[in-house]
């Protein structure tokens, strides 16, 4: 039998605002535990919630990128539930009156363009976060987290694999960090995503029962657990045992590689939902619509296809830049600085990613400044030093902060370009390679190659290659 997969995700962002969302306390990451709290996201009694006005703009800004309709009026409302990091033991949010609706994400995957629904953007605080010791029995509790401003997105069912839902979630991922809507670092959790997974027979109109997997925070880890439930779920429908897949709540152990039961999936009902009676309704007037627009930057999609037509880079380079808002405004930085498009893209999707990778760096926090690159680029082009030297002071760049000048003043790495110095070598080098020339004779040319590179390792690396390339050949003609 032949079956189709369908996924839903729900992905919650926090957002970049200086202070929670219903009081003034600071939302900075690595504050000690605790730290940063005070009776209204403690849940104290005779509290009152003060909505965070930054917080709206920024929901609806994601609104707008999404292509979402912008409810001119939306509710806060009570979400009923007990669990130790959730203070209140309700949670502040939205249900049936969001503050955006409808709108979509196009996305590629696989060579194919692929398009999700978007069912609605509400607004709503986070909770604590509990820490689980080691060999104790107990866990504590860190309430820094509890308040701070979140949108949940919520996507149709429209997706078809593990793998169009991560191409989804870095799609989105690069929208909001475009906007400047949240950071959306994974690693710290502001960027959490919940996945709804089924299968049915293909043809199928239906649905079938929905397993929940929870707070996936990595791509990696969204893949494979989306792929080991999909398998599981296909095993039992195969297995005639269909009736084992229940409406749960599940958890990826990447260390066991298989998902496990957390729990019942809660319907809306048991949560007990009721307009939040400390908080009037959000109005939103049409001119602060207006003004949230015009502030939406040209969005990744749209950087794509400049990039392309523009500067003239292939499909796979334009993506891997764009992917990055950082990693593209350096890019696109170099260029302006005088390097060529596709030059600069090499460099910057090569030596500069390869560094980042190694030194665990993010794009938003490279040390090099574009012009130095483009300094660098320049010297290579008009044969002061070799590509090779050039690949050296470019990681020396990385730790000095001085000029490509001074690194290759300080460490003697200008090209040689002499030709009275190359000839001497090449002359060297033949010599002491005869049966490197024998072969060359014998019309194995690739023999010049390797002349050619032991030279270059006899010059370590400072021989311009143009050069000792028509040289040996001139030589090894004229034997």
């Amino acid at each position: 039998m032949d079956f189709e997969t369908v996924i839903g995700l729900e992905i919650h962002v926090e957002l970049s605002t200086r202070s929670k969302m219903f009081c003034g306390c600071s939302t900075e990451f690595e504050s000690a535990p605790n730290q940063n709290t005070c009776p209204v996201c403690l849940g104290l009694p005779g509290t009152l919630p003060v909505l965070n006005r930054e917080a709206i703009i920024l929901a609806v800004k994601a609104g707008l990128a999404l292509n979402c309709s912008i409810n001119r009026k939306s509710k806060m409302a009570r979400k009923n539930y007990f669990y130790p990091d959730l203070p209140k033991a309700y949670q502040i949010t939205q249900n049936e009156l969001p503050i955006c609706s409808g709108g979509y994400v196009e996305f590629d995957c696989e060579g194919r363009h692929c398009k999700a629904r978007i069912n609605r953007v509400h607004i709503e605080e986070d909770a604590g976060k509990l820490i689980h010791l080691e060999d104790q029995p107990c866990s504590l509790v860190d309430y820094n987290r509890a308040g701070i401003p979140l949108i949940e997105i919520v996507t149709e069912p429209d997706i078809r694999s593990p793998l169009e839902a991560v191409s989804f979630l870095r799609t989105l991922k690069a929208i909001l960090e475009y906007c400047e809507i949240s950071d959306c670092r994974m690693e710290q959790g502001s960027l959490r995503c919940d996945a709804n997974i089924s299968v049915r027979p293909k043809g199928q109109k239906g649905f079938n029962t929905k397993v929940e997997l929870k707070n996936m925070n990595s791509f990696r880890e969204l893949q494979k657990a989306l792929e080991t439930e999909e398998k599981r779920q296909r095993e039992l429908y195969l297995a005639g045992e269909e009736y084992r897949i229940i409406q749960e709540t599940r958890r990826w152990d990447a260390a066991k590689g298989r998902t496990i039961p957390m729990r019942s999936k809660e319907e809306a009902r048991e949560y007990r939902y009721f307009p939040e009676p400390d908080l009037l309704p959000v109005t939103i007037q049409e001119d602060v619509i207006k003004r949230i627009k015009e502030t939406i930057p040209e969005l990744p999609a749209q950087k794509l296809s400049r990039f392309v037509g523009e500067y003239k880079l292939n499909q796979s380079e334009a993506e891997v830049l764009v992917s990055d808002k950082a990693l593209s405004e350096f890019f696109e930085s170099t260029v302006k600085e005088g390097a060529h498009p596709k030059t600069a893209a090499n460099w910057v999707l090569g030596d500069l990613l390869r560094i980042l990778n190694e030194k665990k760096i993010s794009a938003k926090n490279i040390p090099v400044k574009p012009s130095s690159l483009c300094q660098l680029i320049g010297l290579i082009e008009k044969g002061v030093i070799s590509n090779t030297a050039g690949k050296e002071v470019f990681r020396e760049l990385f730790e000095s902060g001085k000029s490509p000048e001074e690194i290759i003043e300080d460490k003697g790495l200008s090209q040689i370009s002499s030709e009275d110095v190359l000839i001497r070598l090449v002359r060297q080098v033949i010599e002491e390679n005869p049966e490197s020339v024998a072969s060359f004779r014998k019309g194995k040319t690739q023999a010049a190659g390797y002349l050619v590179g032991q030279v270059m390792k006899a010059s370590r690396g400072k021989a311009n290659p143009k050069m000792v390339k028509e040289l040996v050949d001139k030589e090894l003609a004229g034997l």
